[in-house]
């Protein structure tokens, strides 16, 4: 398991087309790739499982938990990322609620593109 920050302040300030925003790139793939939204309620969680393929989960809202095959919990806020690899063991629960997209594909690396944390 390991931990990226995607927030504004690690992103890069773009101007092409006369634009004037701030962007955290995150992943870059050639192969097919599963993108989804996961809405955790209060007391909500993804259960322990195995990942089937490597795993990108990017809080953007709310807070929670996320745990490996060890068992110690770490929390994850918004602007914050956890990433695990194929068969990775882990689970990811939050008790006032979490909404989180979710990058799956064979070929993700985010350390391409994004700073680790921890």
């Amino acid at each position: 398991m390991e931990f990226y920050k995607f927030s504004k302040e690690v992103g890069t300030n773009v101007s092409k087309f006369n634009s004037n925003f701030i962007m955290s790139r995150l992943i870059q793939t050639n192969q097919p790739t599963n993108i989804g939204c996961v809405h955790l309620e209060e007391h909500g969680n993804v259960g322990y499982h195995q990942a089937e393929t490597p795993q990108l989960l990017l809080v953007v809202d709310g807070e929670g938990c996320v745990r490996r095959e060890k068992g110690e919990y770490f929390k994850i806020h918004p602007g914050e990322a956890v990433f695990w690899e194929k068969d990775e063991w882990h689970e990811t629960k939050s008790d006032k609620g979490l909404t989180a997209i979710v990058i799956e594909g064979v070929e993700l690396d985010p350390s391409e593109f994004m700073s680790k944390i921890l």
